[in-house]
């Protein structure tokens, strides 16, 4: 239905009710005929309206407003709202604000509303798509409506209510190898105000921001989220005034950052925001990641084949490639169980480390005399995929595209540089047309199947030369030649490297097959960044390697089964000189990725699940299939705690009236135990409900550095115990 105008006014007068996946958004007039979120949370029944619509104005407050104060969807000052603003604008010497609504029209479980301001030179288009996993998608579209001004927009926020009961925050910081750290605080009066000014979310992004009941875990508490999906500089808040946001307590939401004059709107011409998600959940954590999860499933391009189980060279090679010793790594991981084969960094002219080469795009004639055909046919004739690396946004000054093209870097500072190379600016239409044809071109000649992307620093020197801001374009070139690529290519797989985790989000994954996660393969590091990463992106979107005995970035040792169990819960792979590998190793390897194909329909399609901590060194998450009559767990343990015995560690997840055969699957080596014995029933046969597992089983105390698989599947007796 659809309304303009006079007749806009009549319909804001009636609710809009989006619902959806378990889910109500309600959408109401405030006093001045503005849309509010009347409700956003647990799905009602539309004969619940009219009582929730009664209910919906607050008290007119002492020393304030002689009006009910309000929260729009469009809040300003213009209409009492004293918090910041979702949308901050001007056209000459007036300030954007004052909106009116002219349009609105509501389908199903979409609903948008048109928006005038009252200088008359802005239409604003708020438009929210609540999918069927009850995840809300929320857009704006500015456009500057005016024949003689310009219009300068510095934010344009989508802003959600919450309600008093939202009382802690919990979001996520990092460094590189280190991503994805959960912080918690309290929701107080004020701003609380996560930003990125990185030229990419970086590996100390907010992520996903979290307001809940008090003390929420992953499996208690009420939670409303946000995710912004977008790749460049942003901002996410929650915000908090003595006077609430209507009759709601605070607000949460967010937007991308704007440099001054990066978003400046000729007449005639628009702004399209980035997409911000906004999930709702009463089950905890995982609540919110069941939604994200399964809307992010539902996407049309989301990967439906088995996701092949990798070899990524850069910890087996570095820089030193050699066709015959390459050859013969292929040739050790095709035995194995690989089933894709990625050549890293070191393949293209020039480059023999990592202080030059970057923007010549051209196969290496001194390494490669015959280019990477040879190699690529050897890895495609034993039955795997070919894939490479690039980094096609960076460049060395030591290079020859640097010293052709010095007007194509973005920024001129000499100190400037990061890992010895400069960012090219993908604003420019010849970047990204040159981009294209040396990607093209290698990708086409070498029957690359896979290309790892890399984006290995920030975006600090982003002052162009002529002295515009180039954050937003930058970002936006990208997008346009990973979609370019993938029309050209469109059986090509793309990762999302970003020194690791640094550009993880759900923008990014829309060109992408999945994440490398972290830079860290270390499996106590990894275990944490793993575990908190999921909250957003499903398994078979991460990236997740078994390194070396001794860790790369951290030097630390892990055993090989602790290594495998925690690079099995993500698109599993290998990082490491194979033809190193003991007789015993290589067994283990093989079994191991024997498992993984066994088990990767159930990993990469299940409900990922998190027990909520038993001490604060050990760790249960598992994936349950969607009709709940399979499941896997890893009890895995990162440090020692002062708990000498395990008790009862409740298994989430499961159906209460299915008995369920329990199975430990040890086929890459058993767990190390800090114990005399294991709990009774791990000596023989467990059938047992799904009630009795949510009680709990008792486990055994690893040592630090372990962790035990445990299988799940739907028995065909009554459940008993054997032993």
């Amino acid at each position: 239905m659809t309304s303009s105008n006079s007749d806009a006014q009549r319909q804001a007068a009636a609710p809009t009710h989006l619902r959806n996946g378990g889910v109500s958004v309600v959408f109401s007039p405030d006093v001045f005929g503005i849309p509010a979120v009347a409700h956003w949370g647990a799905a009602l029944d539309d004969a619940d309206i009219p009582g929730l619509l009664a209910t919906a104005t607050p008290a007119v407050m002492n020393s304030s407003l002689d009006i009910p104060r309000s929260f729009s969807i469009a809040a300003g000052r213009a209409h009492g709202w004293s918090g910041t603003p979702a949308i901050e604008a001007h056209a000459a010497d007036a300030v954007i604000d004052g909106f009116s609504l002219v349009e609105a029209a509501h389908d199903g479980a979409e609903v948008r509303f048109v928006l005038r301001d009252a200088a008359a030179a802005v239409e604003a288009t708020f438009h929210y798509i609540l999918d069927a996993a009850g995840l809300l998608h929320a857009t704006i579209a500015l456009a500057n409506t005016t024949t003689d001004r310009r219009v300068d927009i510095t934010a344009a926020r989508s802003l959600l209510p919450l309600p008093a009961r939202a009382a802690e925050i919990v979001d996520f910081t990092g460094r590189w190898t280190h991503e994805r750290q959960p912080q918690r605080a309290r929701i107080l009066d004020g701003t609380w105000l996560r930003s990125s000014r990185r030229g990419r979310p970086g590996h100390d992004a907010s992520f996903l921001t979290l307001a809940g009941t008090c003390d929420f875990r992953f499996r208690t508490g009420e939670v409303w989220a946000a995710h912004l999906a977008w790749s460049g500089n942003q901002e996410m808040r929650v915000e908090r005034l003595p006077e609430g946001a209507g009759v709601h307590s605070a607000v949460l939401g967010g937007g991308e950052i704007a440099d001054a004059g990066e978003l400046r709107l000729q007449p005639g011409e628009a702004y399209l925001s980035p997409e911000s998600l906004f999930a709702w959940s009463d089950q905890g954590i995982d609540g919110v990641t069941a939604r994200l999860h399964a809307s992010i499933r539902s996407r049309p391009d989301h990967p439906r084949t088995p996701r092949p189980l990798l070899l990524n060279t850069w910890e087996a090679v570095y820089f030193d490639h050699d066709l015959a010793t390459l050859t013969t790594l292929a040739t050790t991981a095709a035995e194995l169980g690989v089933e894709r084969f990625v050549l890293d960094d070191g393949w293209f002219r020039g480059r023999r480390d990592d202080r030059a080469g970057l923007g010549d795009w051209f196969v290496d004639a001194t390494v490669w005399p015959d280019g990477l055909v040879p190699l690529s046919e050897r890895v495609h004739g034993l039955g795997m995929q070919f894939g490479l690396w690039f980094e096609p946004e960076m460049v060395n000054p030591d290079s020859d595209l640097a010293r052709q093209h010095p007007e194509w870097i973005l920024g001129e500072n000499p100190r400037l540089t990061s890992r010895h190379q400069f960012v090219l600016d993908f604003s420019l239409p010849e970047v990204e047309a040159y981009i294209l044809e040396r990607l093209d071109d290698v990708i086409t000649a070498a029957g690359v199947d896979f290309v790892k992307w890399d984006h290995n620093r920030d975006l600090h020197a982003s002052l162009g030369a002529h002295g515009d801001r180039h954050v937003r374009a930058h970002t936006l070139g990208v997008y346009r030649v990973l979609d370019e690529l993938r029309r050209r290519h469109p059986l090509l797989e793309i990762e999302s490297c970003a020194s690791g985790g640094g550009r993880a989000d759900l923008g990014m994954l829309a060109r992408t097959d999945r994440v490398w996660t972290s830079d860290c393969n270390d499996p106590i590091e990894r275990q944490q960044i793993q575990r908190w990463t999921q909250t957003v992106l499903p398994p078979e979107l991460l990236g997740a390697h078994v390194g070396p005995t001794v860790s790369h970035t951290t030097g630390r040792h892990a055993s090989f089964s602790f290594r495998a169990a925690t690079a099995l819960f993500g698109h599993a792979g290998l990082e490491w000189d194979l033809t190193a590998a003991t007789p015993d190793e290589r067994m283990a390897i093989a079994a191991w990725t024997a498992l993984y194909r066994e088990l990767r329909g159930l990993l990469h399609s299940g409900v990922t699940v998190r027990g909520d901590d038993v001490d604060h060194g050990a760790l249960l998450h598992g994936v349950v299939s969607a009709d709940r009559r399979e499941a896997v767990f890893a009890w895995g343990r990162t440090e020692t705690s002062g708990t000498a015995n395990t008790p009862r560690v409740p298994i989430p997840g499961l159906d209460p009236a299915v008995s369920y055969r329990v199975r430990v699957r040890d086929e890459v080596g058993a767990a190390g135990r800090h114990q005399v014995a294991d709990p009774a029933w791990m000596s023989g046969d467990l059938t047992v409900t799904g009630a009795v597992l949510a009680q709990g089983l008792p486990l055994p105390v690893l040592n630090p550095g372990n962790a035990l698989l445990l299988h799940l599947t739907a028995a065909t007796t009554t459940a008993t115990t054997t032993t």
